[in-house]
């Protein structure tokens, strides 16, 4: 390893880390360049040329992708792209599969899932027991009278059982929806209460910091305000019974009513509804956000297998619930042949080396996380290289907010020198990334690796003109796609004539794809997120990225997280800084000129915060995003539509009124 991937840049900036020429020979991104090349005569010599041409020959890119990832399908149709606009493209209009089908290619003894549960329940399922136990409840599904198009809803934690009813479920070509088991009914009927499922799988309670939190009451009040529901499933995980539940049978009492047999995969359009999926719901009512079978699999496939180098015998793992899109991302692992490392519960409980010690013991390939636990193993001192192996860890992840230059140091100083550490953009409304790793380019300190293959993304200023790539610090704009791609939503549920989808995405740039992200791409070709667009400041006219006040803050060690919005002020905006301190930390005047300054000097002047206000709590979404917009409105006096998204909706009352916000 060289020098500059485990020691501070000096003068001139390095990699932290550089992929050897062995790994890049031997990489499928490399075999798919080349196949490209010799399919079509061309010359491709790098990544940036493979990308060019990925979304110029749109057509021809994801036809290879299609045979280069082998896809299953009783039809596949000679035309890869019949309408080509945006929204309303349709990618492989004749072709006929089932995406559960393409999952369960494997029917062996190896493992094709580990399950740990905060060190309570843990198991490993051969591919050949998930597929008979797809089998026995799809055969359930079946004689309760699912068919193509109904819905199947799961209330469940990050277990086999609700894989298990999701390959069932997309096998028959039932669309699947979920919420994890920590949402409350409110939450969960603002999600399922728009979308009438028919049957609901829920657990009897689940398991979080070393307690055991039952669910019974939650399950009665959802199943009675839900009159679509004809079969309720409940999946004993903590063995807490649960009584008065109409037409409710339990896990085992479904699945051991039928024996294994041959799954009968239903043979549907690329288009078929295959998730309901819902957005964070903070701004009003939850978005339900149809994906189809064939997008999703396509996308997520050149994702894992592209992307992430996943192959048959590896494993991944991503820390995720149920009721976030990385849930969905990552069990497309299987596609790949890969293993599933399942995990449920907390990632400190009893302390932050459980997932550590997990990847361990499974021997994890790739390793998913969250920049928001990177930074608070930083915090907490941890020093995972010195307790852990990791030595099967080839590969981190890292979503749900900017990894900043600090977390990407933390982990090739204290996680592993030797990794690839790939930060990865996208989101709920694609199932999917936009932008992500690649594992034959180096790692740039604070910046993910590179745009998706067949993703046209550029950066736009506001007047929808496309901002030249390699300006770092002035090339800042609006993350937009300017070609169709197959994970696009099929439309909202509800929305025949699809207004609020063109709203959602195509509203602000007419035929183009509007992310909402404010971002930027580095002279590395590498992109820069500094957060959500509509959560951009704008003091003095001029757009400046939340992220980048965190990447500054967030190391000191003074500050344990931080959320920054807009207050309007005397006809402007102006920036306010909300702290959480370390313990026995005081915010004194003296540490909010040191926070001041600190944020002039890593930022700009015009980062700096007018005020600086000590809380206790920030508010969250479920899947862990701290939400700016939200706090923007309670303080703006504006009521928060939805504050069942949140997972701590008490914490806002802490933003409310002010005195240091009144002058």
């Amino acid at each position: 390893m060289s020098k500059s991937q485990t020691t501070p840049p000096t003068a001139v900036e390095q990699p932290l880390w550089q992929p050897s020429a062995a790994r890049i020979d031997a990489a499928a991104m490399t075999r798919f360049r080349k196949q490209a090349e010799q399919r079509y005569d061309l010359s491709l010599p790098d990544y940036a040329a493979l990308h060019a041409w990925s979304v110029t020959e749109t057509a021809d890119f994801w036809d290879l992708v299609w045979d280069f990832c082998g896809i299953v399908s009783s039809e596949k149709g000679d035309r890869v792209l019949g309408q080509a606009t945006m929204p309303g493209a349709d990618f492989f209009p004749d072709a006929r599969l089932n995406f559960a089908e393409n999952l369960l290619r494997r029917r062996d003894t190896s493992p094709a899932l580990h399950f740990n549960n905060e060190g309570v329940d843990q198991s490993s399922l051969s591919w050949a027991c998930l597929y008979d136990a797809v089998s026995q409840f799809a055969q359930a599904l079946r004689q309760w009278g699912v068919v193509p198009g109904d819905r199947v809803a799961a209330y469940m934690p990050n277990a086999p059982e609700t894989l298990i009813a999701m390959l069932a479920t997309t096998s028959i070509g039932a669309v699947w929806s979920s919420c994890s088991p920590d949402f409350g009914p409110a939450g969960v009927l603002d999600r399922f209460g728009q979308i009438a499922p028919k049957v609901l799988i829920a657990c009897d309670g689940y398991r979080y910091n070393g307690k055991r939190l039952p669910l019974g009451e939650n399950i009665q009040q959802i199943t009675q305000a839900l009159p679509s529901l004809e079969h309720v499933v409940i999946v004993p995980f903590i063995d807490e019974p649960v009584s008065g539940i109409a037409n409710a049978v339990t896990w085992g009492e479904a699945c051991d009513a039928f024996a294994p047999d041959d799954i009968v995969f239903e043979q549907l359009p690329f288009s078929h509804p295959l998730y309901i999926m819902f957005s964070s719901g903070t701004t009003g009512a939850p978005k339900c956000i149809m994906h189809s079978a064939g997008g999703t699999l396509l996308q997520q496939l050149k994702e894992h297998v592209l992307h992430c180098d996943l192959s048959e015998g590896d494993t991944l793992f991503y820390f995720t619930t149920c009721g976030w899109m990385m849930w969905n991302w990552l069990v497309a692992g299987l596609g790949a042949g890969a293993t599933l490392a399942l995990y449920d519960g907390s990632p400190f409980y009893p302390d932050g080396n459980v997932l550590f010690d997990y990847a361990d013991k499974v021997k994890v390939n790739v390793f998913g996380t969250s920049a928001k636990f990177i930074d608070a193993l930083n915090k907490e001192g941890l020093v995972p290289r010195e307790t852990h192996d990791l030595g099967s860890v080839r590969a981190i992840l890292s979503t749900g907010s900017p990894l900043v230059e600090e977390g990407f140091n933390y982990v090739y100083r204290a996680i592993k020198p030797d990794v690839q550490l790939s930060s990865i953009s996208g989101g709920t409304d694609i199932v999917s990334c936009f932008v992500l790793g690649n594992p034959v380019l180096p790692v740039w300190r604070g910046e993910i690796q590179c745009k998706g293959l067949g993703m046209a993304v550029e950066i736009w200023d506001e007047d929808g003109k496309a901002l030249p790539d390699g300006l770092k610090s002035k090339g800042k704009g609006e993350l937009v796609c300017t070609k169709p791609f197959p994970a696009m939503p099929i439309g909202f549920w509800n929305d025949e004539d699809g207004t609020k989808y063109h709203q959602a995405y195509f509203n602000r740039f007419p035929g183009i794809w509007h992310h909402g992200d404010f971002a930027e791409v580095t002279e590395h070709g590498g992109i820069i997120i500094h957060g959500r667009s509509d959560a951009t400041l704008n003091p003095g006219g001029v757009r400046i990225g939340t992220a980048e006040i965190y990447a500054v803050v967030e190391k000191m060690p003074q500050v344990r997280e931080a959320i920054a919005v807009g207050q309007t002020w005397d006809d402007d905006v102006r920036v306010v800084l909300f702290v959480i301190l370390t313990d026995g930390e005081a915010l004194t005047e003296e540490l909010i000129a040191t926070i001041r300054k600190n944020i002039r000097s890593g930022a700009s002047p015009r980062h700096v915060p007018t005020k600086v206000i000590a809380v206790a709590d920030i508010p969250r979404t479920k899947s862990g995003k701290i939400t700016e917009l939200a706090v923007r409105d309670v303080i703006e006096g504006r009521e928060v539509k939805n504050r069942e998204a949140l997972a701590n909706p008490e914490a806002l009352e802490l933003y409310r009124g002010l005195e240091e916000l009144e002058n």
